[in-house]
């Protein structure tokens, strides 16, 4: 199957979508014979574009016990740290190599702006994957002081840093290639083997990466993929015995099911989960600036993304000539197909998501909360939800509370800063914030006071390899990034000479 929509499309992307459905084991794509198959849905259109294997427990299986005999037998882990760099680099090549291809499958598959797959998907993955690839060689362990009688001078003792094991990734479907990559390159670097599961909604550019690793020079077996739903080839995954991290991405209702089967397996687990992010806007913000980075804060990628601003808290001052600016420029966004350079409201991922959100619309406007914006557009039966304003929302109005994952802005006027923090840290999720201020004090004072993991000021939405990203409270466990990156996917083994 292939696309037919009305916008040209790379020779490689159209070659990629009409290959046999597959899952990737032991270096190989494997198309499963007799099977029923999943199709993988174009959202701007709501037409299948390809389709995908559902693994069975079996698949699975086979994956993990690929990912382990690789992992047991060295091939990779055994490589000389410059070596494994070499081919991490060489990887990163391979996908800037094949840049745009990536980004208009991506595109195509999870319905965002061609202009934010080309930045996050083949251009950000890329960046991520050479920052890993350097932190491959620059693996430490610490010498160690003991008091042991009968002296020092009797003992030698360090620690070594070893790579896990065996990861067991799952990432989301709001950025699937860069997401997918921020758990391929920390489990590669450290030198273990990893098996990925895609979202069911979009599985394919996960299956192009690992065609380009093994084209890298990755050994086979290192890194697997299966693809099929969540509870089925997800859950077999983490449940599996040959595991040894999980590394997951996704909702908190969902990592903490991940937390328990982790917990019951005594294997560790990195959770990014969901966001309930608090935008703080005091009288003092230069407007303009601020409405352009809200827009960008919460609405880009149809507000499809796990650190996007959701709840706004506005100084009382400032409060109506903000709204009036961020309904200006709701109002005047086109519309249309990720593949569409002009488009700047794209279809969301899928119908199911799209009745999810909607159904947060209706439940302010039923409690009495004013809604701009938020108008169904039309489309040729693509998922699309305008953007929205909900103003004057109550405590029992869902969206207040509750991550909607999709293009709705909950404003609130606020008498003060010290209200809007209050408000702003009352959530059980701690994610990101940001604050909006021309007074560097009042920055100073407010970054140290929001409880999230990363708070922005005068920005919001921006992370870079070198800054850890995590969560506070319910929205997850772990870091990724920095320069300790690689040390969720390594074990501590302390070693003690007696001489």
């Amino acid at each position: 199957m292939a696309y037919s929509g009305p916008f040209t499309i790379e020779a490689k992307t159209s070659d990629f979508l009409e290959r046999d459905p597959a899952i990737f084991i032991d270096g190989e794509r494997l198309s499963p014979a007799g099977r029923d198959m999943l199709p993988v849905y174009d959202p701007s259109s709501g037409r299948p574009i390809a389709h995908m294997v559902d693994a069975l427990d079996e698949d699975v299986d086979r994956a993990v016990r690929s990912a382990s005999a690789a992992f047991r037998d060295g091939r990779w882990r055994n490589m000389r740290p410059a070596d494994r760099e070499r081919i991490l680099y060489r990887f990163s090549g391979l996908i800037e190599q094949n840049a745009e291809a990536l980004a208009q499958l991506e595109s195509l598959e999870q319905g965002k702006s061609i202009h934010l797959a080309r930045l996050f998907a083949s251009g950000a993955s890329s960046e991520w994957l050479r920052y890993a690839a350097g932190l491959t060689t620059k693996i430490t362990g610490q010498s160690l002081e003991l008091s042991l009688p009968p002296g020092p001078d009797h003992w030698t003792a360090y620690t070594r840093r070893e790579p896990i094991g065996v990861v067991a990734a799952i990432a989301p479907w709001n950025f699937p290639m860069l997401i997918a990559i921020w758990k391929i390159a920390p489990a590669l670097a450290a030198g273990c083997s990893i098996v990925l599961k895609p979202s069911e909604f979009t599985p394919l550019s996960a299956l192009w990466l690992a065609e380009l690793a093994i084209e890298a020079g990755v050994p086979a077996g290192v890194f697997n993929v299966v693809t099929g739903r969540g509870g089925g080839a997800g859950g077999a995954l983490v449940r599996h015995r040959l595991v040894n991290k999980i590394s997951f991405t996704g909702s908190t209702a969902t990592g903490k099911a991940i937390g328990h089967c982790a917990m019951d397996a005594m294997v560790p687990a990195s959770l990014e989960l969901g966001g309930k992010n608090p935008a703080i806007v005091l009288a003092d913000a230069d407007m303009d600036g601020t409405v352009a980075g809200l827009m960008m804060g919460a609405f880009f990628n149809q507000g499809q993304v796990c650190a996007a601003a959701s709840r706004l808290y506005v100084e009382a001052a400032a409060h109506d000539r903000l709204v009036a600016a961020l309904e200006a420029a709701i109002r005047s966004m086109p519309v249309g197909p990720g593949l569409d350079p002009d488009a700047q409201v794209n279809p969301l991922v899928s119908a199911v998501h799209l009745e999810k959100v909607n159904r947060y619309l209706d439940d302010a406007r039923a409690k009495g909360a004013t809604v701009i914006g938020g108008a169904p557009v039309p489309a040729d039966g693509g998922y699309y939800a305008g953007p929205a304003l909900v103003l004057e929302a109550g405590d029992d109005v869902a969206l207040v509370r509750e991550e909607v994952f999709g293009p709705l802005l909950n404003v609130a006027k606020v008498a003060d800063r010290q209200e809007a923090v209050a408000r702003a840290n009352d959530t059980e999720m701690g994610l990101t914030a940001s604050v909006w201020t021309s007074d560097l004090s009042a920055a100073m004072t407010l970054t140290r006071q929001l409880e999230a993991g990363t708070v922005w000021v005068n920005a919001h939405n921006f992370i870079d390899p070198n800054m850890p990203f995590g969560g506070m409270k319910q929205s997850g466990i772990g870091r990724d990034f920095g320069t300790e990156w690689l040390n969720a996917y390594t074990d501590i083994k302390s070693v003690c000479i007696a001489h």
